[in-house]
């Protein structure tokens, strides 16, 4: 393993400077690249990271890497953010995953990112641990961006339930995966069901998909035992049911992301934040399975809550 620093917040006022670190394993060539947070409150998609490199440096101590390729694990490149408790830069409040393929002239966050994408952007598959726009848990899937230029079926490889295609909007063209996929890499975004909560079960799994993965595309030894994954179920974001909230109050939930659901299933309740009356009752769509459940304590009116994947 080689540690190396890829850029550094060096003009904070009254803090240290604040490295980030890419960390290479194998050989010479741009086989893998792997990054984790860009976003403060990504702490799930950091421990993933965390794991993955620790797991790597192992694979790599016993030899079953493969000697030509490449990985690079860049686990956060939020710390700053996260050391105020800030989702977003918290000097000008920009997303850095709204940055790429960035600016070596330009803001902080778009000078980061041309770092991150001048490390990552050569490489032949690129897997990024993102977050959703909006708080809340999912079932652990692998997604990408229909930009035409992959072949979605290699997403197989990290046996994942399900692999979720997004046609991408305008704002998809500044982010890192919609920019490697532009630059020939084969790119993956890999939720792991929660963001801001560590899940060390789910963080496991993660691990164990991404190696797999590795595994499948000749990176990484047969040797290396991982568990089995599970037939991947490939289907469109716009092909999920969204349930919206109908009135503003304090929401109880009743199920979470991977229970069976049916339609007409009380998903949850929203209550009124005075008199504590039940406003509505939120149900499902149809019979399937819960994909995403929004993470609130008080939430507006005609709010996405939850997605169903109908089955």
């Amino acid at each position: 393993m080689n540690k190396k620093v890829i850029y550094t917040f060096s003009a904070l006022p009254y803090r240290q400077k604040i490295p980030v670190y890419g960390y290479y394993f194998g050989g010479k060539e741009k086989t893998v690249a792997v990054v984790g947070s860009m976003r403060g409150d990504e702490y799930q998609q950091m421990c993933v990271c965390a794991m993955l490199v620790k797991r790597l440096k192992a694979l790599e101590e016993q030899c079953f890497i493969k000697a030509d390729s490449g990985i690079v694990v860049i686990p956060s490149a939020s710390q700053f953010s996260m050391n105020v408790g800030r989702r977003f830069f918290p000097v000008d409040n920009t997303d850095i995953n709204r940055m790429f393929p960035g600016y070596n002239l330009g803001e902080t966050t778009q000078r980061l990112a041309d770092s991150i994408f001048s490390t990552v952007k050569d490489y032949q598959y690129g897997i990024q641990l993102a977050s959703y726009y909006l708080c809340g848990d999912f079932v652990p899937h692998v997604r990408a961006i229909e930009s035409g230029f992959q072949d979605h079926s290699v997403a197989d490889d990290f046996g994942l339930s399900y692999m979720v295609v997004r046609q991408p909007q305008p704002i998809d063209t500044t982010t890192l995966n919609y920019n490697w996929q532009v630059f020939n890499t084969t790119a993956f975004s890999v939720y792991s069901g929660s963001t801001s909560l560590v899940d060390m079960n789910q963080a496991n799994a993660s691990v164990d998909a991404i190696i797999r993965f590795l595994i499948k595309r000749g990176v990484i030894s047969e040797e290396a035992a991982v568990s089995d994954g599970v037939p991947t179920v490939h289907v469109g974001e716009g092909e999920m049911k969204k349930v919206q909230t109908q009135n503003a109050g304090l929401l109880h939930k009743m199920i979470k992301p991977g229970d069976r659901v049916n339609k007409g299933q009380v998903l949850g309740i929203i209550i009124d934040p005075y008199e504590a009356e039940v406003l509505e009752e939120i149900l499902s769509p149809c019979d399937g399975v819960l994909f995403f459940s929004r993470t609130a304590e008080a939430i507006a009116q005609h709010e996405l809550v939850f997605t169903v994947r109908e089955e």
